[in-house]
């Protein structure tokens, strides 16, 4: 894990001309397409979920919505995941889980992410089901099934454990260092 660290570190050390051409070397139109993407992250053979899952994570990359993730969007996605304030990741966090854009996270949007992000890095240590238990009966103090922005942002914060998992089964890392230096991901 620490190898991610100071692979991004060094590749956030470059200065911006440099990173830019290295952009435009993997993406000469200047842009990534949500084809392009899963094409870099070798998404032929995944499940249904992990294809879902890429989806979500491309069009909250395209801020501006118009189907690419450009340079700025691409730098703007790289500093909200490495340097955000922790609001700003859990309501990053919030959007990706969110996937009918209702403002609320229901139990099944949420397992579909953790099972998705599961297949994706292949690392199947807790069942997503379980997962999805401990975040509710801990968070969800209403007990609707359902949670709000307020509800998700509070309760992470106020659960170190919850929070910690969250930030360890969200990083994408591995998934911006695969579109800045162009390689395949290594099993």
């Amino acid at each position: 894990m620490g190898a991610h660290g100071s692979n991004m570190d060094d590749i956030l050390a470059e200065d911006m001309h440099h990173w830019y051409n290295k952009f435009m070397k993997g993406s000469p139109s200047g842009v990534i397409t949500l084809f392009e993407l899963k094409a870099m992250l070798e998404m032929r053979g995944m499940t249904e979920e992990a294809s879902s899952y890429v989806d979500q994570v491309f069009f909250t990359f395209d801020m501006d919505g118009d189907g690419y993730i450009d340079f700025v969007e691409y730098i703007a996605a790289v500093s909200l995941l490495l340097k955000g304030e922790v609001n700003q990741k859990l309501k990053w966090y919030f959007k990706l889980f969110d996937q009918d854009g209702n403002g609320k996270i229901d139990r099944d949007e949420m397992e579909t992410i953790f099972k998705a992000i599961q297949d994706i890095t292949r690392k199947y240590d807790i069942p997503p089901e379980e997962i999805v238990e401990l975040i509710y009966t801990r968070v969800d103090v209403n007990g609707e099934g359902e949670l709000t922005l307020e509800e998700f942002i509070s309760g992470a914060k106020e659960h170190p454990d919850i929070m910690e998992m969250l930030t360890k089964m969200m990083d994408l890392t591995h998934v911006l260092e695969i579109i800045v230096k162009g390689q395949k991901p290594k099993e």
